[in-house]
């Protein structure tokens, strides 16, 4: 088979432009700092960056529900504190008010009055709320858990036959906590047996009827119970988010890792490809020159 001048020069040509491409890629990545700037760069290396890339989006989502839900538990989780607070204080003036042989009727009235006041202040963080929803109403879509004035509850879930409705926040593939507690939940049942009424009764009974203190001081020890109980579970939620938190904060760094593996160049390993390349790239075009000869079209020019 006979090799014409035309096939020489553009087998040396198709060799130059390899070599040539090679040197623009590894200048490319080293100037992007990447390994994989289209598909067809390493379409195994682009479709794993996809999937990481996918999973750290979900990561920042958890993240966002995690602070989000961190930040509900908090809140709730003061509140009660500040109720159960409360809650001591009128126990205390319960017990001050059942000692009939030494009270006077305007030292009863007096405590009556603070313990009214007190219930004004508990119904009062009752009805806090966080990013205008209220921390013990559900998912109602009021701004408040329980009515100021008569301290029913206006809340959606645990009361008149309605089912209580979780407010839940996703954290991980696999897990879900809940953020809320309702007020049927943490302050009784609405009726004659929830915080307010027996609070609400103490007030009166103070007063009017002190010899009926005994059986509200049971009620208030109850309802005070059950605050305890809600409180400590708030508290083991607040525990399980701080920990979900960490473990995201881990899986964000890993999955970075992760990342910075399948794109980030190996610099120092860049560079001296590079300099390969280049020496390739050069020695290239040297035996090109001496292969390729001038032609007697050079010599008439």
């Amino acid at each position: 088979m006979r090799i014409t001048h035309r096939a020489v020069t553009q087998t040396a040509l198709l060799g130059l432009n390899t070599n040539l491409s090679s040197v623009a890629k590894l200048q490319r990545q080293l100037t992007s700092g990447k390994l994989i700037s289209t598909p067809s760069d390493s379409p195994t290396g682009a479709n794993t960056a996809m999937q990481v890339r996918q999973d750290q989006r979900a990561a920042l989502q958890y993240a966002r529900n995690i602070t989000d839900g961190q930040g509900w538990l908090d809140e709730t989780d003061s509140k009660l504190q500040s109720i159960v607070e409360h809650v001591h204080k009128v126990r205390a003036l319960t017990v001050q008010g059942m000692n009939t042989g030494a009270m006077s009727a305007a030292s009863r009235e007096a405590i009556g009055v603070e313990v009214a006041q007190l219930r004004e202040a508990m119904l009062g963080l009752a009805n806090a709320g966080i990013n205008g929803r209220p921390l013990f109403g559900g998912p109602t879509t009021g701004s408040a858990a329980y009515d100021a004035a008569t301290g029913g509850y206006t809340g959606v879930g645990g009361a008149d036959d309605v089912p209580v409705q979780k407010i839940m926040r996703r954290v991980s593939d696999s897990e879900e906590i809940r953020i809320d507690i309702t007020g049927p939940e943490a302050f009784g049942t609405p009726g004659d047996t929830d915080l307010f009424a027996v609070v609400d009764r103490i007030a009166r009974n103070v007063v009017g009827d002190p010899d009926e203190l005994s059986a509200d001081l049971t009620a208030l020890d109850g309802a005070l119970d059950r605050l305890l109980d809600v409180t400590a579970a708030v508290g083991a939620r607040a525990a399980r988010m701080d920990a979900s938190a960490q473990l995201n904060a881990d899986l964000q760094l890993t999955l970075t890792g992760q990342l910075e593996a399948v794109e980030d160049i190996d610099l120092a390993k860049t560079i001296m490809d590079l300099s390969q390349a280049e020496v390739g790239y050069k020695a290239a075009l040297q035996a090109t020159a001496k292969v390729i000869q001038p032609t007697l079209v050079d010599f008439l020019a």
